[in-house]
C-alpha cells in the first residue's frame, strides 16, 4: 500500500488524475471503476482538460460505477447517472455505451445487482478503481456491517451516510434511503485501487488502514488487496 499525502485539494486531484490517465496510456481499451461525491470531482476536471487537449484518448476506454440511487431516473440531477455526465463523460471523447451505472429505476433490483456484477466480469473486471470514503468507512455504499457483502447487491442506507448527502438535496426527505453498490468483493476484484480522501476524513483513514480489519470499517478490507494507493489531502 502507497499513501501520498498532499498539500491541498488541487495537488490532489492532479496526482490522482495521473494516476488514472497513467492507466488510460498504458492500457487504451482498460475498464476504470468510477466514483462519486465531492472528492473525484477535481480529478475529473483534470481528465476532461488533459483530453481536450490531446493528451488523453478515451475512445477505447470503458467504465464501471460503484453506485446508484434507486428511484433516481438518469436525468435526474441528483442521479450518479446525471453526476458523471455533467463531471466527465460529456467532457470527455468516451462512447456512452462504454459507461455503466447500475439501474436504479430497474423493476427487479435483485435481477439488476446480478445483471450488473456479470456486466462487471464480461467486461473482463475493473484494472483500476477509483474510491472515495464516507465518514463512517465506507466505500461505494457498503455500510458498516456484520459481514463484508461479496457481490453488487442493494443497501440499505444508514442515517449518518443520509444526512452527509443531504447537503446536495433540497430537503433531508429527499435523499434515496437506498442505492444499488458495487459489493466488498466485486471492489477487490480490481486489478488496483486508488483511494483519495481530505483532511475531514483523516480519523476514518487512520482507522481503516491501521486499525483491525473489520465489516464495521468497511474500507479497512482495503488492507488486503496487493495494489492500493491513498492520496490523501490538506483542507483547501
Amino acid at each position: 500500500m502507497r499513501i501520498l499525502e498532499t498539500g491541498s485539494y488541487q495537488e490532489m486531484s492532479v496526482l490522482a488524475a495521473g494516476i488514472l490517465g497513467a492507466q488510460v496510456l498504458l492500457k487504451p481499451n482498460c475498464v476504470l471503476g468510477l466514483a462519486t461525491g465531492s472528492s473525484p470531482i477535481g480529478a475529473y476536471e483534470e481528465l476532461s482538460k488533459n483530453c481536450q487537449n490531446g493528451l488523453l484518448d478515451f475512445s477505447q476506454v470503458r467504465t464501471v460505477n460503484l453506485d446508484e440511487y434507486c428511484g433516481l431516473a438518469p436525468e435526474n440531477p441528483q442521479s450518479y447517472r446525471y453526476f458523471m455526465d455533467q463531471h466527465l463523460f460529456s467532457r470527455i471523447n468516451i462512447r456512452k455505451e462504454n459507461t455503466h451505472l447500475p439501474n436504479g429505476m430497474a423493476p427487479d433490483l435483485e435481477e439488476e445487482s446480478r445483471r450488473y456484477e456479470a456486466l462487471i466480469e464480461g467486461l473482463g473486471g475493473v484494472d483500476l478503481q477509483l474510491l472515495g470514503i464516507g465518514h463512517n468507512g465506507h466505500i461505494g455504499f457498503n455500510e458498516p456491517c456484520s459481514d463484508f457483502p461479496r457481490d453488487v447487491h442493494q443497501v440499505q442506507l444508514t442515517e449518518s451516510t443520509i444526512t452527509a448527502n443531504s447537503r446536495l438535496f433540497s430537503r433531508r426527505e429527499d435523499v434515496p434511503t437506498t442505492a444499488i453498490t458495487m459489493g466488498i468483493g466485486t471492489i477487490l476484484k480490481a486489478g488496483k485501487i486508488l483511494l483519495i480522501a481530505g483532511e475531514e476524513k483523516k480519523e476514518i483513514i487512520e482507522r481503516s488502514l491501521f486499525g483491525k480489519v473489520t465489516p464495521q470499517v468497511p474500507a479497512s478490507v482495503l488492507q488486503l488487496h496487493r495494489d492500493v494507493t491513498v492520496i490523501t489531502c490538506k483542507r483547501s
